[in-house]
């Protein structure tokens, strides 16, 4: 095989991509999320959304590493955020995908691609950081967009949503304080989210000293 030749099986491979469903809704209701819905959104939110990163950011890095995140779940599936038995394995089973997807590439881009996978997966650098925050948020601001839907579907409490999003400042704090103010909350008043005894007992006293 050529070097086009490996490079455009591997670009119809990823088409896969596409039919990855996700359990989040799109804002119309209408259907859930696919894998590439997602890739592009949060493609796009890194764009728009870069300067509020922690630190400087390359854009481009962050962009590639948020569009090609997902790509193992093409063999692997999506594990749902909230779901424990599923993640039993997962790393496992996102790893051999990423062997296979990433190797139908020629070796130089193989290495590429591999590498931001695995730089995205151990959020280290300030562009995983930040990718990741970006990877949180935006299911946080679907839900809200859905009235809490598939939160409500699958039984989500507040404080789990919290539990999964405590490192999530770590790319951006100011962008993080605001989905956690403007859509978590709300959302847990609201009652789209559970709320045990013990949680946050006035939701507004808690944002005051938030």
């Amino acid at each position: 095989m050529t070097r086009l030749d490996r490079q455009f099986d591997f670009l119809l491979e990823i088409d896969k991509e596409k039919a990855v469903t996700r359990q989040n809704y799109i804002p119309s209701g209408n259907r859930h999320e696919t894998d590439s819905d997602h890739a592009w959104h949060l493609a796009v939110m890194t764009l728009l959304l870069g300067e509020y990163s922690n630190q400087p950011i390359d854009l481009l890095r962050t962009v590639s590493m948020v569009l090609i995140h997902d790509l193992v779940e093409i063999d692997a599936g999506d594990t749902f955020a909230y779901d424990e038995k599923a993640a039993v394995g997962q790393h496992e089973r996102e790893s051999a995908a990423a062997d296979r997807i990433f190797g139908l590439l020629p070796e130089d881009q193989a290495a590429k691609l591999r590498g931001l996978w695995e730089e995205f997966e151990a959020r280290e650098t300030p562009e995983a950081k930040f990718a990741r925050t970006m990877d949180r948020i935006q299911p946080i601001l679907l839900n809200d967009a859905t009235d809490g839907r598939a939160w409500k579907e699958h039984g989500v409490r507040l404080k789990q949503v919290l539990m999964r999003n405590a490192d999530t400042g770590e790319g951006s704090e100011a962008l993080w304080d605001y989905a956690r103010e403007r859509y978590v909350l709300p959302n847990a008043e609201k009652g789209n989210l559970i709320r045990d005894i013990g949680d946050i007992r006035d939701i507004g006293d808690d944002k005051d000293n938030s």
